[in-house]
């Protein structure tokens, strides 16, 4: 399945891999920073029906 890449395979494979890391990379920061702000909102609620 996988096709012949002669001498470039570790060259195009290596480039796969990195690009594949800085997806999952990018995917675990917006989630973690949306947790943060979903927190900071959740606060902010609270406070302001606190305040009334």
């Amino acid at each position: 399945m996988m096709p012949d890449l002669g001498k470039y395979a570790g060259v195009v494979l290596s480039s796969y891999v990195v690009a594949l890391g800085l997806i999952v990379a990018l995917v675990a920061v917006s989630i973690w920073r949306a947790r943060r702000v979903k927190a900071a909102l959740e606060q902010v609620e609270k406070r302001s029906k606190r305040d009334g």
